[in-house]
């Protein structure tokens, strides 16, 4: 009686292995998520790059300032050069996320 279940169930084992394969074969590669920028994901993106450069000027001017004694000397030119490194950091992302999209749009209009 245990030779007759193994077989069934071994014969069932490869009945399901040829259906999944099949399904396999069958179904489109899933795409992946990176490739597909949400417009909030990229707004958050770009906002927090804004922030860190305005933060991190913040601290290196309050730092020198602290450090030196001479309180809004070296804050307000490091906040407006982290700001411009926000900005910066801004476009060049808008510029790769742009290059991406066209590059996908070339891959869609030849397939």
């Amino acid at each position: 009686m245990s030779d007759s279940h193994d077989d069934d169930h071994a014969a069932r084992m490869r009945a399901l292995e040829e259906r999944l394969a099949r399904h396999r074969d069958q179904a489109e590669p899933p795409r992946h998520q990176e490739s597909h920028y949400s417009q909030a994901q990229v707004a958050w993106r770009m906002v927090i790059e804004l922030v860190a450069g305005l933060g991190i000027g913040f601290g290196v001017g309050y730092g020198l300032d602290t450090l030196f004694g001479t309180m809004p000397i070296f804050l307000i030119p490091f906040i407006f050069f982290g700001l411009a490194a926000g900005v910066k950091t801004m476009l060049r992302t808008a510029k790769e996320l742009q290059v991406k999209q066209q590059a996908e749009q070339a891959g869609d209009d030849e397939g």
